[in-house]
């Protein structure tokens, strides 16, 4: 299943009332391209660390942008930084350079990323089957597919490693190794999506992963039936909305969760808090909101949502972090990333109708796995 190519010209699904105009569109694309350095590598922004989850969440927004020869690129840093286990490191360093200079020593040779955390976090290394999936919808690349075909591979078995009797997956692998066997429900219900799309992978290559299939259902089970399974997050926005975005909650199920927490997260015309009780929203988590409210079929609440933190879009197409909407009121952290933009621009491809980004969040085509019968 793959799409014809595009362009960086066919961008018409980026346009959104009270969101993005065409050149607003241009401008924040253009903005992210320049926080890529010439590895590949999508930092947060220049002289800061980049990690694995938000690299790839940009390399995402650049394809449904249509900059899919940026995109293989980052995929290309991925794959020449996995680790013999599978993993990626949770945080590489910038080296702050300008993003004109080649990253090469002196003789030439390639710098090697640095790691800053040498943690190895699950979710941040399945979701590389989300983008590459991503990737190939967007391009038909089959040779590309090919390329990626081990690394997401030897990703899923390093994650499903971590896997817990009652299908939640720990959270880590500490430096020296020794796991985190703790669950987080918002980074599980990452890594079911990504499983999915790691299926996906294998059933377009012909290669069946029975043992995903298991491991997807289990997971799946414990996100909608066993939230004791998981460590209490509740105060954070992502724990609310994240079953629904990684696609475990659908339906009334779906509904019902997002309308329980919505006085509770929404902030009226600024967007949705991070952390309660913190008077302060993010622009990252408002734009997942939108997706996953897109996803349940709720495209006007999702726009509403997207037009509310326009106050955050700085003049040189990035967005500020968040918002701090109380007391000494600030933009919070003083920062303006690549992945907040991503994200913002990974919602707008949704509700525009941008086919491999609908593929990919709406779940449709997704394989589903194998939910145990058992109740357990």
């Amino acid at each position: 299943m793959t799409l014809p190519r595009r362009g960086p010209e066919a961008t018409e699904h980026l346009v959104l009332p009270g969101v993005l105009t065409a050149d607003e569109a241009a401008r924040t694309v253009a903005a992210v391209l320049a926080v890529q350095r010439p590895d590949g590598s999508i930092p947060w922004f220049h002289g800061h660390h980049l990690d694995p989850w938000d690299h790839t969440e940009a390399a995402m927004a650049l394809d449904a942008a249509g900059e899919d020869e940026a995109a293989a690129r980052a995929y290309a840093w991925l794959a020449r930084t996995q680790n013999e286990d599978g993993s990626w490191y949770a945080a590489y360093a910038d080296s702050g350079a300008a993003p004109a200079d080649d990253r090469t020593s002196g003789d030439g040779a390639a710098v090697p990323a640095l790691p800053a955390d040498r943690s190895r976090e699950t979710n941040f290394c399945a979701y590389v089957a989300v983008g590459v999936w991503h990737h190939y919808l967007a391009t038909g690349d089959d040779g590309f597919l090919d390329r990626m075909w081990p690394v997401v591979h030897a990703a899923m078995e390093f994650v499903l490693e971590l896997q817990q009797p009652g299908g939640q997956i720990g959270w880590k692998r500490e430096a020296d190794g020794t796991p985190v066997n703790d669950a987080l429900l918002t980074g599980c219900s990452s890594v079911y999506q990504a499983l999915r799309c790691a299926l996906a992978i294998a059933e377009e290559r012909e290669e069946p992963q029975p043992d995903w299939e298991l491991a997807a259902g289990a997971l799946a089970h414990a996100i909608r039936s066993h939230p004791e399974r998981f460590l209490d997050k509740s105060r954070y926005s992502m724990d609310w909305y994240y079953p629904v975005l990684g696609g475990a909650l659908t339906g009334e199920p779906a509904t019902a969760r997002i309308a329980e927490g919505w006085d509770r997260f929404v902030v009226p015309g600024l967007g949705v808090r991070c952390v309660l009780p913190n008077p302060w929203v993010t622009g990252g988590e408002s734009c997942e909101l939108a997706l996953a409210l897109w996803v349940m079929g709720q495209s006007d609440r999702a726009l509403e949502i997207l037009q509310s933190i326009q106050h955050l879009r700085a003049d040189d197409g990035l967005y500020w972090t968040g918002y701090v909407f109380e007391g000494d009121i600030a933009f919070w952290p003083e920062e303006r990333t690549s992945w907040t933009a991503g994200s913002l621009l990974l919602a707008v491809a949704a509700l525009g109708g941008d086919e491999a980004t609908t593929a990919v969040f709406s779940g449709e085509r997704l394989p589903l796995g194998l939910e145990p019968d058992c109740c357990g």
